[in-house]
């Protein structure tokens, strides 16, 4: 590898310095050698050097501690989905504050209320692969809460207002 190297730093001075004609032949020349294709080769003597360009750190806006505060909230919504969470923060932050289960700066509390729901998924990936295989949510829950909930005055257990019940005491439509 390093022959290669030293031919490439070795030829790109030349090719740098060549007319079209010429160029063709050093690529022709490099390619045989080589046995690069001809399109790393133009990269090669033709760039600044070997090695790739520098992929810049990106500026996170959620830290370490937007991260946390979103585990206890997503641990107290019994581990629900980012979509559902979103809509839940705004009330869980403020019952939570109350009962003094949580207490977040004002910075970071703009933040979780600013969050969406995809990169809640994101910031909580790594909680939810320490999961291992715990169930995540209780299960036939929303049954249970479906079944003892008192029953309509029609008798349905669906829990929605079909049109053809009516509550006690009013009117039907005409």
């Amino acid at each position: 590898m390093t022959t290669r190297k030293e031919l490439v730093e070795a030829l790109r001075v030349r090719y740098r310095g060549a007319t079209y004609g010429d160029r063709v032949k050093i690529l022709d020349e490099f390619a045989a050698l080589t046995g690069y294709h001809r399109k790393r080769a133009i990269r090669l003597l033709g760039g600044e050097g070997t090695a790739g360009k520098a992929i810049p750190k990106r500026n996170r806006l959620y830290d370490e501690a937007v991260r946390q505060a979103l585990t206890v909230l997503w641990e107290a919504a019994d581990r629900l989905c980012g979509k559902r969470l979103k809509a839940l923060i705004p009330m869980l932050v403020d019952s939570m504050e109350r009962h003094g289960h949580l207490d977040l700066d004002l910075l970071i509390k703009s933040k979780i209320m600013q969050v969406s729901a995809a990169t809640i998924d994101r910031v909580l990936a790594g909680a939810r692969s320490h999961i291992d295989g715990q169930r995540k949510r209780r299960k036939g829950f929303t049954n249970f809460c479906l079944f003892t909930a008192p029953a309509p005055p029609c008798g349905c257990r669906s829990g929605r207002f079909h049109g053809v019940c009516q509550p006690a005491g009013s009117k039907p439509r005409q």
